[in-house]
């Protein structure tokens, strides 16, 4: 298995634009589809502070997006996004949901990018520390372990993908899929397989997790607001809205990732 080891604007200004709007489309229907699973779990509801971006930018002339954040009485925040211009061969598509703290379940975190090449990335993000808790370890990561190693030898199109940001490294888990891929049928058809899997794993583990006691809620809930706002505040990738939308909105966008402008109330007690 190779290796890349680039920023997202390298690998978008070394690489010939094509239009990927076929794909694209695939990509939405797909991350659509898992946020319908999830909305049959949860009960979610719309953030106010979303709505106007439901549609941004102009997909007739250039770069669009589209960013719907949700919260309910088990979910903090979820978020169901894309920005780009698919017929220029960038699209980033982002489907995360961050659990309220009445349980220690992970988060799930799952995006798909076209460069044109294809890029995918899904995890479930630890609530604490893997080495310190290696009861939470064996219940949450060891089950991925050997598919992980096995993905890696299966795939040989799938190439690792090493974030130049270490703390973006720092992020994921050791059973994280974080790969740069050919945009081919069948590499299309096993990021659709892994998702959905992974999807499925995240469902079952929260309807299993045991409940966090009242008094520890509050301190799990502000650990769980600050990974998600770090995260969403130092990824490199950010550099890409700034350069089709500018500073001001990409601000924006970045705050509904981690919802910095939300009305709805967080979950828990």
């Amino acid at each position: 298995m190779s290796e890349t080891l680039q920023h997202v604007e390298q690998m978008v200004d070394q690489t010939p634009r094509a239009d990927v709007t076929e794909t694209f489309q695939e990509w939405r229907e797909l991350l659509s589809g898992l946020r319908a699973r999830i909305a049959e779990r949860f009960e979610l509801t719309r953030d106010p502070s979303t709505t106007d971006l439901e549609s941004y930018g102009d997909p007739e002339t250039g770069p669009s997006g589209s960013l719907a954040a949700y919260s309910g009485p088990e979910i903090d925040w979820l978020v169901h996004s894309w920005i780009g211009d698919p017929r220029t061969g960038f699209v980033n598509l982002h489907l995360t949901a961050w659990l309220g703290p009445q349980t220690r379940a992970p988060h799930l975190g799952a995006a798909l990018l076209l460069w044109p090449e294809g890029w995918f990335y899904v995890d479930a993000v630890p609530r604490g520390d893997l080495v310190g808790d290696g009861d939470y370890f064996d219940r949450y990561y060891a089950e991925n372990d050997a598919p992980w190693l096995a993905f890696k030898e299966q795939h040989p199109d799938f190439a690792w993908f090493t974030s130049r940001t270490g703390f973006i490294r720092a992020s994921l888990s050791p059973t994280a899929h974080c790969h740069s891929f050919p945009a081919t049928r069948p590499n299309l058809d096993t990021v659709a397989e892994v998702l959905t899997a992974r999807v499925e794993q995240w469902l079952g583990w929260v309807d299993a997790a045991a409940p966090v006691p009242v008094e520890q809620q509050a301190e799990l809930a502000a650990r769980d607001l600050a990974v998600r706002r770090n995260i969403a505040e130092r990824d490199p990738a950010n550099v890409m809205g700034e350069r089709m939308f500018g500073p001001e909105l990409t601000q924006r966008l970045v705050r509904a990732l981690w919802g910095g402008d939300r009305e709805l109330p967080r979950p828990g007690r």
